[in-house]
């Protein structure tokens, strides 16, 4: 018995170290009705990266005359509530390629409404709009990678 749990704790270790490797936040493992659902903290700090860009030429700055003033504008979004995703993974707006979209702008949501799926590793998690209001933006396209905290749409609450 004692064996036992150690081989069992070998393999939970072997997790986190691929966990940390992979840099995966969350790992779940099913087998039978064994199960184990692994959470690590994220980061506190974001992940800075490096991408070069083409050089531009150096123009020297002029100082704009009265007319050409910059004008502040007010942004418009102010008020507007983003859903967000909890996850890492693949958006899909539909439950399946040939459904119609979960949303559209303009649509109303509800906080049980689902406005999405997540896929992240094999897993298809529906998300939630967890507020009351009115779809004003889709950010995502069906197909495309999303962060956590990536904003995915944007509400104007009720």
């Amino acid at each position: 018995m004692g064996e036992n749990k150690e081989d069992s704790l070998k393999k939970v270790k072997e997790i986190i170290d691929l966990m940390k490797k992979n840099d995966l936040v969350e790992v779940e493992l099913v087998d039978g009705d064994n199960k184990i659902m692994l959470k690590r903290p994220q980061s506190t700090s974001p992940v800075v990266t490096q991408i070069p860009i083409a050089s531009a030429p150096i123009v020297p700055a002029q100082a704009p005359t009265p007319s050409e003033a910059p004008v502040q504008e007010v942004p418009e979004d102010e008020g507007f509530v983003e859903i967000k995703s909890p996850i890492v993974g693949t958006f899909y707006s539909s439950p399946s390629p040939d459904s119609k979209p979960y949303l559209a702008v303009g649509d109303t949501v509800e906080p049980e409404t689902v406005v999405c799926i997540v896929e992240a590793m094999k897993v298809m998690n529906e998300i939630k709009a967890e507020v009351s209001g009115t779809i004003v933006k889709i950010f995502c396209k069906t197909g495309e990678a999303v962060e956590f905290g990536q904003a995915l749409f944007q509400v104007k609450p009720d």
